[in-house]
């Protein structure tokens, strides 16, 4: 028999996404022992809050991981898994690892970086300014009062290194939009102001080389949150509806894969990834990010867009390990 590929998941990690990223590994260990245990030997590495490593439960280091693995599964969502930290260290001892390069993890981390990557390929974007935490700090109530009165409102202040919706408000009001950069003050060293753009919420995942096209477009997915936006409870405990296809005429939905495919590429991301839209009905569509690591949780909007297309998050998983080892 030959030997199988040793394939270490990593997940956990000390992000405000720990959670979830336990859920996307756990989804992936399982894909692994349960369809592909003639083929790969899976092995749990869970990175703890405080940074941490375990194999299996046992504590390791990254230098000592990387000669017990053939190669690694990224599950770690956020900060440390998305921004090309945990891409670096395994860049520099050698071991493949699925997912983008250290370098493009870390721009579209970034939501000020890669807005400008975005926009120097023609990607429309929402009206955005960006405000450093300290000097939030320094006087939230001035800067609030400048930006109620000079910027756009309603509008949508989140955090700029942050995923899955933590630390994003709706702001309407002055008294709302110091409560809101109070919030996401806490996950950065700056923080994005965008204008909110009213519409239509869509997400496009891409995959590279996947039934044999170079970029793979899956079904745009159309979200409904039942509350006013599509946040962190929307997204992990069943507060939205999706749609999937979405239920759009077939020139939008062109349109949307081919600027879910630009995003991919502007950013210079490697095998997979998933672009959020807002389709306002006379402006048009508009980016608002692309997730360089798209969750595989059992609420996670890739895993959904896969079974539209007759596939399971088990191709995908094998897809993504084929395309490193």
């Amino acid at each position: 028999m030959s030997q199988l590929t040793r394939v270490g998941v990593l997940r956990g990690g000390p992000s405000s996404e720990y959670e979830i990223s336990l859920q996307t590994g756990g989804n992936v260990l399982k894909c692994l022992r349960d369809k592909f245990s003639d083929k790969y030997h899976a092995r749990d590495i869970l990175i703890d809050k405080k940074g941490n490593w375990h194999i299996d439960g046992m504590p390791i280091t990254p230098k000592q991981l990387a000669m017990r693995l053939d190669v690694a599964f990224n599950a770690l969502h956020g900060a440390y898994g998305e921004d090309g930290t945990v891409q670096h260290i395994f860049e520099v001892h050698g071991l493949p690892m699925t997912g983008s390069k250290s370098l493009p993890s870390a721009v579209g981390m970034n939501k000020v970086l890669s807005r400008k990557v975005f926009e120097n390929h023609g990607i429309k974007t929402p009206l955005g300014k960006e405000i450093l935490s300290n000097d939030i700090r320094d006087d939230i109530t001035g800067v609030a009062r400048e930006l109620f009165r000079s910027f756009p409102i309603p509008a949508v202040v989140k955090p700029v290194s942050e995923g899955s919706s933590v630390g994003v408000s709706i702001v309407r009001t002055q008294s709302e939009l110091i409560e809101a950069l109070q919030e996401a003050v806490k996950y950065g060293s700056s923080v994005l102001i965008e204008e909110f753009i009213s519409g239509t919420e869509v997400t496009v995942g891409v995959i590279e080389g996947f039934r044999n096209q170079e970029i793979y477009s899956l079904p745009a997915v159309e979200i409904r949150p039942y509350n006013k936006f599509f946040d962190f409870k929307a997204k992990y405990e069943g507060m939205s509806e999706e749609i999937v296809p979405a239920r759009l005429p077939h020139k939008i939905k062109d349109e949307l894969a081919s600027l879910a495919k630009r995003a991919h590429q502007a950013l210079g991301l490697s095998q997979y990834s998933r672009s959020d839209f807002i389709i306002h009905p006379k402006r048009g569509i508009y980016i608002l990010e692309t997730n360089t690591l798209p969750g595989l949780t059992n609420e996670s909007l890739i895993p959904k867009a896969l079974r539209s297309v007759g596939s399971d998050t088990h191709e995908l998983v094998d897809h993504l390990i084929q395309g490193v080892v």
